[in-house]
């Protein structure tokens, strides 16, 4: 156990050079910061487009976000949105079946594609001078989905699959990012099965299908985002010419995502048959985005559950050895704390041993969090935060060949009419102050706006003695 750990020498080391990192930082007259180019523009029918030009490699990154996540997805039809990213695969007017996969691949690109809260995305990672075939196959299956029963009941059939495999079938599967939401919200947007009941996937007409193309996948409820190795105009007006004659769509009223104010602690256990160990889960509910709350939570999520040296994993890991690891995180497992738009949850979970109940394991938590609620916040701690999330949205730009770049953009576009905001980012956590710190920490750390899920290995046996009764 000793030989795995820091000794103290090491640590005294590895904390001064954080300190001389965070010092230089403050001391520069110029600190470093985001440059990233941003082209912004919005055609006729209401297509957003943002072109960021960047000529380190020969090669470009296209996305295709749309404005819808599974959090307004239609009631009675959870994994629905899910489902339909499944769609925007099988055929389009002009590419028949897996041709839109095969096209991207035989022109040495990557692809993907993904559900969030508050998107669906596309994308595809290329050589340069494909760009343009990329966006023509982009718009193509934007102006006509092939919407058949045999798709549908094919796609159906592979979402549910999916369901079964990644999370009925896994240990701790959906453990906590899939559950949390489910017990820490209210509002049934917020709150329902994201992955979806298979009962509700079933029922999906090929009706509801067509009705959510028309609403959702219309060129006024998306952005078109190209970074890379491109020319500005050049990608302009090819855009211009595939998507700019697609008609846009009467979108409708957004549902209402309000939550009220959590006043009391809820806690929930939910048994995994699969799970080797025990787990623990916990989360609070966030400030509302881009409120200075919102970016003192951002540094307050580095000192907590960031790294080594957060105050969780001293306290869990090191002091008290109750977990071999912790991590959590702002929009925990499905993205970062800036590419969603509505009610978020600030989450951290760990497997432990059965010797340790729910109530050693909330003291220790509680224990962590008192640092930041009922101790002063030093400008050194802040500094030393900073320096990890400066590091943390660099390698998030930079990582997967520029895509989390496009993400950014794309999510700024989409959210705030202002994929700018990128350059800005550093500028919002470096006015967060000890003060702000402390009174964010107070407000949404207090036990009251808290839910804890623990997850149980072995049957429910509530479910088993009702399988006796029937």
């Amino acid at each position: 156990m000793f030989g795995c750990s820091e000794q103290p020498a090491q640590q005294s080391q590895t904390e001064a050079v954080a300190d001389k990192l965070a010092d230089a930082s403050q001391q520069a007259d110029s600190p470093v910061s985001f440059n990233v180019p941003v082209h912004y523009s919005t055609l006729e029918n209401g297509l957003k487009v943002v072109i960021s030009p960047d000529e380190t490699a020969p090669i470009a990154t296209v996305g295709v976000y749309y404005n819808i996540g599974f959090r307004i997805e239609p009631k009675d039809r959870t994994g629905f949105a899910h489902l339909f990213e499944h769609m925007m695969f099988q055929g389009s007017d002009n590419l028949a079946k897996m041709e839109f996969i095969h096209l991207v691949q035989q022109n040495g690109g990557v692809l993907n594609g993904s559900t969030r809260f508050d998107y669906t995305n596309y994308f595809e990672i290329v050589p340069a001078h494909k760009v343009e075939t990329m966006l023509w196959a982009e718009a193509d299956r934007m102006r006509g989905l092939a919407i058949t029963e045999e798709n549908l009941k094919n796609q159906q059939e592979v979402v549910k699959n999916e369901v079964k495999v990644n999370v009925l079938n896994q240990p701790y599967g959906g453990f906590p990012w899939l559950d949390m939401p489910q017990y820490a919200f209210d509002n049934w947007y917020n709150s329902h099965n994201f992955y979806g009941d298979l009962e509700d996937l079933d029922a999906a007409t090929l009706e509801d299908v067509q009705s959510f193309f028309d609403r959702y996948y219309s060129p006024n409820n998306a952005v078109v985002v190209v970074a890379g190795d491109v020319d500005v105009e050049q990608t302009r007006d090819q855009i211009e010419k595939y998507f700019g004659d697609i008609p846009s769509a009467e979108l409708g009223k957004q549902p209402d995502l309000t939550e009220l104010r959590q006043e009391t602690e809820r806690k929930f256990n939910r048994y995994d048959k699969l799970a080797p160990k025990p787990a623990y889960a916990f989360a609070y509910r966030m400030p509302p985005r881009n409120s200075a709350e919102y970016y003192a939570m951002g540094i307050i999520d580095q000192l907590l559950v960031q790294g080594d040296d957060s105050l969780l994993h001293q306290e869990l890991v090191k002091d008290k050895q109750l977990t071999g690891d912790v991590s959590g995180g702002i929009n925990y497992l499905l993205g970062n704390m800036f590419n969603y738009n509505g009610p978020m949850l600030w989450m951290a979970s760990f497997t432990h041993d059965e010797e340790y109940d729910q109530q050693t394991l909330t003291q220790a938590v509680d224990s962590a969090v008192a640092k930041l609620t009922e101790q002063p916040i030093e400008q050194d701690d802040i500094n030393r935060a900073l320096v990890k999330l400066r590091s943390s949205m660099y390698s998030n730009i930079d990582g997967f060949y520029g895509f989390g770049k496009v993400d950014l953009l794309a999510s700024f576009a989409l959210f705030d009419d202002d994929p700018a905001r990128i350059n800005t980012l550093e500028q919002q956590f470096q006015a967060v102050t000890p003060e702000m710190i402390k009174r964010t920490a107070k407000e949404y750390l207090r036990p009251g706006n808290r839910t804890i899920l623990t997850l149980t290995p072995g049957e429910d046996p509530q479910a088993e003695s009702q399988g006796e009764q029937q």
